[in-house]
């Protein structure tokens, strides 16, 4: 039976989710019709465009994203703490750039005198748009529903763009985050639709190594703030040139024409984070077919459970792979 999604995602949990959605029936809504021809690539930059744009909006942060022809891919990252700090008045500015909101928030952004009856209806208001804006279930909403209608003005037909509602996996630890970014990063490499990663487009690497060739790191994406230590700024825990090292190789090992063994320079991260470099490949090139709704190493997933009341690890097979 499948979960609800209030159990999928839990902040007490891991902030860390990876999500997934598809095209109806897969098909190429987004990239080259094999039957007809014709080509629809140019919805990918829709998506990349909504996708970093609802990162300035709302307390979620993207890590990692690969908008392929016929699905998405995207990490993300609650921000509890940083929605916590809004003030009224930056929440209805962040939310008034999704909707309209009701008359009363519209006048109080105005700087409007209100009555102390729609002052309530206001701070009532702003808390439910807070709410909102830390839920990855609005997240995707907000993403997905626009591209939607604008594919279907394009077609000049209606009917639904995307397969239902979205996957989701919480992952767990470190180990697990890593392992789902370098799976994302990596996909159109392991689709043959690009030579390297860092040519990969529409994904979050590209963008991340473009910047870095400015000595910058994206201002949408969460960035990488190095190893975990006591006030680490908010971001991954991980240095940007190791995981850069480490999608790079991984991504010459996958490659059909230059299979072979992982090099000892993959070690130094994979140690730190408890993940034999035997696992690594399988890792990443089979994340989506070996994990379930939680991925982590065995004792995250024993806490999982714990907490949860389950009797049944979840896919243990797969929290194995991350030890």
């Amino acid at each position: 039976m499948a979960q609800p999604r209030s159990q999928q995602i839990s902040v007490t949990d891991t902030p860390y989710y990876h999500c997934i959605s598809r095209c109806v029936r897969r098909a190429f809504l987004c990239g080259e019709d094999p039957i007809s021809g014709d080509s629809y690539a140019h919805r990918r930059g829709w998506v990349e465009k909504r996708l970093l744009f609802l990162a300035s909006v709302f307390s979620i942060d993207v890590c990692a994203y690969a908008v392929m022809s016929n699905h998405l891919h995207v990490v993300l990252h609650i921000n509890l703490e940083k929605a916590a700090q809004w003030s009224t008045l930056e929440i209805l500015q962040r939310w008034h750039k999704l909707h309209k909101g009701t008359l009363f928030t519209q006048q109080y952004v105005q700087g409007e005198v209100l009555s102390e009856f729609a002052l309530s209806l206001v701070e009532a208001s702003a808390e439910t748009f807070r709410k909102r804006l830390m839920d990855i279930s609005w997240f995707m909403k907000e993403l997905n529903e626009p591209i939607a209608r604008q594919a279907n003005a394009e077609d000049n037909c209606t009917g639904r763009f995307w397969e239902g509602r979205f996957k989701s996996q919480a992952l767990l630890d470190d180990a697990a985050l890593i392992a789902c970014m370098a799976y994302v990063d990596l996909n159109p490499l392991r689709a043959n639709i690009s030579e390297t990663p860092e040519d990969s487009d529409f994904t979050s690497l590209k963008k991340r190594v473009d910047s870095a060739k400015k000595q910058q790191q994206p201002k949408r994406l969460f960035p990488f703030v190095g190893n975990p230590r006591e006030n680490r700024p908010d971001g991954l825990p991980f240095q940007l040139p190791d995981y850069l090292e480490l999608v790079d190789m991984t991504g010459r090992i996958i490659r059909d024409d230059k299979r072979g063994v992982i090099e000892a320079s993959l070690l130094p991260i994979l140690q730190r984070l408890t993940i034999s470099s035997e696992n690594w490949l399988c890792i990443v090139t089979q994340f989506g077919e070996k994990t379930g709704h939680v991925v982590g190493r065995e004792h995250s997933i024993a806490h999982y459970c714990e907490s949860h009341q389950r009797q049944r690890k979840p896919r243990q097979n797969s929290a194995q792979l991350l030890v």
